[in-house]
């Protein structure tokens, strides 16, 4: 069957509740480690062709990073994935569209940008913006065609000249590099590849988030599965017959085992296989980056900022800090902002309280709309980097690694033992209809 057909047909099975087998095949037995989309949908693909599925999963929730917060009453906020990217022809779309899943759209054409003092940009500031944001293409252009892969730090200051730069030319490319990159790929500017940072493909359209956050799509999902949560995954004992997978409150005996963990954690070893991993895998696991993206949402007792525009853009002293945020006023009506700090700063102040990230976040705000602002009344906050079950937000492509290295990372163990997530996903890479599209991989790949 080809992979147009097989996902045809597995989009209308996930649609429904009924099982239509594809064939007379006995049933096998199969684990799925991990409840992530990836997990959850190559199990709930096989479950209703007839197999028996075990989901399991050491956290005490469901999605993985995909993690809704309802703590807000009637305010979901996603802590993990936020958005649908490229919503056009994406398959997430298609997917929300079957089970009546209300979307907001988001555009980037409602953005404002503040200076380092806190003013909007002027016409000669955009300009000015415009032209270093040329200049920043042009070098990662000739960084792409050069032979020899390097960082996108080291090509961006080589061809910019760097040590003849004034302080506010460096900040102007400080916040290009972390708007445009360090946020979108999650990875710092020195340990992004230069050649192969930007090599997933991308679907068209604005940017969707569900009304009532990610939950809707990871409890369709989930519907009617056997799932084992807190059960810590240890060690994978496999064969070319069978497989055993132990956790911290036993061993589940399968056929087929699907392995759905984040880069992170494989990175981390935390989980063992015996016999070892291939070679070229272990080396895959190793180049590839596990990028950091941590949210800060504040909730605020009146909406005090452009209440037309999605994105409040600011150009810090501190490179990195705070240059992103998104209301979420015009799209859902909530007095809400959430700001995103990424990569190496991301890290970084996940080892501060949360009073401290609160506070430094507000000392922004007051330079972008005035000390008089109001205290926010709660605040919602993440660590990925620190999380034991995540190590990171999503995988980037690093100096010394190449998308063939993603292909390795999905390779299975001979028949029984296959890998999904988004960081197995070689076009679609740290996204959710990445890890998505790898669950049906792997689902197809067992029938």
């Amino acid at each position: 069957m080809s992979r147009r057909k097989f996902l045809q047909q597995i989009a209308g099975l996930l649609a429904s509740t009924s099982v239509v087998p594809l064939s007379a095949a006995p049933a096998k037995r199969i684990v799925v480690v991990g409840a992530g989309i990836a997990g959850l949908t190559a199990a709930q693909t096989l479950r209703q062709q007839g197999h028996s599925v075990t989901v399991v999963e050491a956290r005490d929730r469901l999605g993985g990073r995909l993690w809704t917060s309802n703590r807000w009453q009637q305010m979901p906020v996603d802590l993990g994935a936020t958005w649908i990217h490229g919503a056009k022809d994406n398959p997430l779309s298609a997917l929300a569209d079957r089970i009546g899943a209300k979307r907001l759209i988001t555009r980037y054409a409602e953005t404002t940008t503040y200076n380092t003092a806190g003013k909007p940009l002027n016409n000669a500031e955009s300009r000015q913006l415009e032209q270093w944001q040329a200049r920043v293409d042009n070098a990662l252009e000739a960084a792409q065609n050069a032979d020899r892969d390097q960082s996108v730090k080291a090509a961006v200051e080589k061809a910019l000249g760097w040590n003849k730069l004034k302080a506010n030319e460096r900040q102007l490319v400080q916040f290009i590099l972390n708007s445009t990159l360090e946020q979108e790929y999650a990875g710092g500017i020195h340990e992004l590849s230069a050649h192969w940072h930007d090599a997933a493909a991308a679907f068209k359209g604005d940017d969707a988030l569900f009304a009532e956050g990610y939950q809707v799509i990871v409890g369709h999902l989930a519907n009617g599965l056997d799932v084992r949560l807190q059960h810590i995954v240890q060690k994978v004992v496999w064969s070319d017959k069978q497989v055993a997978v132990q956790t911290d409150r036993g061993a589940f005996q399968a056929d087929h085992v699907i392995i759905t963990l984040p880069l992170g954690v494989l990175k981390s070893g935390q989980v063992t296989f015996s016999p070892p991993l291939p070679a070229r895998k272990r080396q895959a696991i190793a180049a590839l980056g596990m990028g950091t993206l941590n949210k800060c949402y504040l909730q605020f007792p009146k909406v005090f900022w452009p209440q037309d525009q999605d994105w409040l853009e600011y150009i810090p002293t501190e490179a990195g800090a705070w240059t992103e945020w998104v209301s979420l006023t015009r799209v859902a009506g909530w007095p809400v902002l959430l700001g995103f700090n990424a990569a190496e700063r991301g890290k970084r102040i996940e080892q501060w309280t949360d009073q401290q990230i609160v506070a430094d976040a507000m000392q922004t705000l007051r330079k972008m709309f005035g000390n008089n602002i109001p205290e926010p009344v709660d605040y919602q906050l993440t660590r990925w980097n620190a999380d034991p079950y995540a190590r990171g937000a999503y995988s980037f492509n690093s100096v010394g690694s190449t998308p063939a290295m993603r292909d390795h990372l999905a390779e299975s163990l001979g028949k029984t033992v296959l890998f999904a997530g988004e960081a197995t996903e070689r076009k679609h890479f740290s996204s959710v209809h990445g890890a998505y599209l790898s669950g049906l991989r792997a689902a197809q790949q067992i029938l």
